[in-house]
């Protein structure tokens, strides 16, 4: 069967070696079992096939648990049994053996339940996948698309002909597509846009995780800035509080403890240290706990910053490094 699924392709790329002249011809490859691996449903559905596999082997182990016990029952109390009672014994001991190798011939032989149910789990998911993989073969001129997984042998496959991340992403589209509106799915179709200009051209991919962390550093500093404005604004409410509190005591005749004045405080040598007077500084104190904290998200800020100037700088020389590779290929 191989040999002649080798014959038709080499035939086939024969007969499109006139064609090939005018237009390369493109070839790309799905991994069946990667994609499998990464589909919600499929791997929802066969987790509840793993429980009922696992129960079924509890219950083999349990049949081969009891034959043992049998058979070491009558070990012990041979010497005093009959011999029609130990024929009547061995042949209810093979009885149990035949029955339990049955039972798991049935539940996991080639023929098994586990693979039927494999089957029928997977074929639902593969009809997607192949309904995706027409599209996406028609949509950008793949003259050829194999599975890696299957009976063909790939002695070799470079990464970049793989397009089972492409079939992953349309049958997650499909998925999110029923739980959208109007709104979120004009978002989806730009979003499903970009991947697919990434897909045609990878060096994109570089460009877009580069916009990608100056996003993420532009958002991580307006969340700092916002952190660094809540502390301002409790420090100056703080304050205003202790302003107004102490203008109520004098005007009640009172002084609060805060406000207590330095002459008063000198005088009370007599009070105890527990006893003392609350003065200002744990205002102070928190004062300089939210510089610190300021001082430190500001240093990893420029650390972050630097960090990203130094990735920038990596992907324009690799971005350098295979414009001149490719240069030079084609010299």
């Amino acid at each position: 069967m191989r040999k002649q699924f080798l014959f038709i392709f080499l035939a086939l790329i024969v007969a499109n070696t006139s064609e090939a002249q005018t237009r390369s011809t493109r070839i790309g490859y799905i991994d069946m079992e990667y994609i499998l691996e990464n589909v919600s449903d499929y791997k929802e559905a066969k987790s509840q096939l793993d429980l009922k596999a696992t129960k079924w082997k509890q219950e083999i182990e349990t049949k081969k648990l009891e034959i043992n016990k049998l058979k070491d029952n009558l070990k012990t109390e041979k010497a005093l049994l009959t011999k029609e009672l130990i024929e009547e014994r061995e042949t209810e001991i093979k009885f149990l053996e035949n029955e339990m190798l049955e039972y798991q011939q049935k539940q996991f032989g080639v023929d098994g339940n586990l693979m039927h149910q494999k089957a029928a789990l997977a074929k639902p998911i593969q009809d997607q996948v192949f309904t995706a993989v027409q599209d996406i073969a028609e949509a950008k001129n793949y003259d050829f698309i194999f599975d890696k997984s299957s009976d063909l042998t790939m002695l070799f496959s470079a990464k970049r002909f793989d397009i089972s991340d492409q079939v992953i992403r349309i049958l997650n589209r499909t998925e999110k597509r029923q739980q959208l509106n109007k709104k979120q799915l004009k978002e989806q179709e730009a979003k499903e846009n970009i991947e697919n200009e990434i897909d045609e051209n990878p060096a994109m991919a570089d460009r877009q995780k580069a916009l990608d962390a100056r996003k993420a550093a532009r958002e991580k500093l307006v969340a700092d800035r916002k952190l660094e404005q809540e502390a301002k604004r409790k420090e100056y409410e703080d304050k205003r509080n202790a302003i107004a509190t102490e203008k109520a005591a004098k005007k009640n005749g009172t002084v609060s403890e805060t406000a207590k004045p330095a002459e008063a405080t000198k005088t009370e040598t007599t009070v105890p240290p527990s006893a003392t007077p609350i003065t200002t500084e744990p205002t102070v104190n928190k004062a300089e706990e939210r510089q610190k904290l300021y001082e430190q998200r500001k240093k990893e800020l420029e650390e972050k910053k630097k960090k990203i100037l130094e990735e920038r700088e990596a992907a324009k020389k690799a971005k350098e490094a295979e414009t001149e590779k490719s240069n030079t290929t084609n010299n």
